[in-house]
């Protein structure tokens, strides 16, 4: 059988307290919505996932309750799981407790080393690379690490924590976004002048470029959304 769900032993435990079979499962259907392999609306069945993944419904069933949990996932009794649909009013509150949480984020930062500061850059020089090829969820991840270990730099892990779950959820407006190639660019200069600003130990001009930055996939999506049912 192989895996240690199917035999019954114990999974070993992740960081973050779930099993690594059930972290698994949780990043292989992130990856799914990042490539849209599946989409906003679509059911999901448990048996046809762990077949896909290759994992029994142990993990697939507690990989869809913690999703469900981000907002990811809508769960229906007897009718089962569904991928959230978009709407531009949750998307619009989504980005209001962004843009309140990430500045006071930022405006905690020290100043950055030569060495972190490097480290940002290449990691844009790869999101960069990404976005060109294109590799829309490669870009995703990447676009993920670069903003959190600009965030973690503050040392305030709660309030970044709390970011990360807002994040979470809206992720698939940020796939949807960058499927346009004008936007994959717009990403990396963006992400360039932050680095800049950053550099010369610039605070405000920080917070205003990640404002604008925010801001680009919020004004670019929310008219091509339909109202909140």
């Amino acid at each position: 059988m192989g895996t240690s769900e199917r035999i019954g032993t114990p999974a070993v435990a992740t960081a973050g307290g779930k099993p690594s079979s059930v972290r698994r499962a949780i990043d292989q259907i992130r990856t799914m919505l990042r490539s849209q392999e599946i989409l906003p609306g679509q059911s999901l069945r448990q048996e046809a996932l762990a077949e896909r993944l290759g994992v029994s419904r142990v993990p697939v069933r507690e990989a869809l309750k913690a999703l469900e949990g981000e907002g990811v996932l809508h769960h229906r009794p007897n009718v089962g799981y569904t991928v959230a649909r978009l709407s531009a009013d949750e998307l619009r509150q989504a980005y209001l407790m962004r843009a309140a949480l990430e500045t006071v984020v930022l405006r905690e930062i020290p100043r950055l080393s030569a060495e972190q500061l490097a480290e940002l850059t290449a990691l844009n020089e790869r999101i960069a690379e990404a976005a060109a090829a294109p590799d829309v969820a490669l870009m995703l991840e990447l676009n993920h690490e670069f903003h959190f270990k600009v965030f973690r730099h503050s040392g305030l892990n709660l309030v970044v924590d709390e970011i990360e779950r807002v994040w979470q959820r809206t992720e698939v407006y940020r796939t949807v976004y960058l499927y346009d190639e004008a936007s994959r660019r717009r990403i990396v200069r963006e992400h360039r002048q932050l680095i800049t600003a950053l550099r010369r130990g610039s605070t405000e001009r920080a917070v205003e470029l990640m404002n604008a930055h925010r801001d680009a996939t919020r004004d670019t999506l929310a008219p091509a959304l339909a109202p909140p049912t």
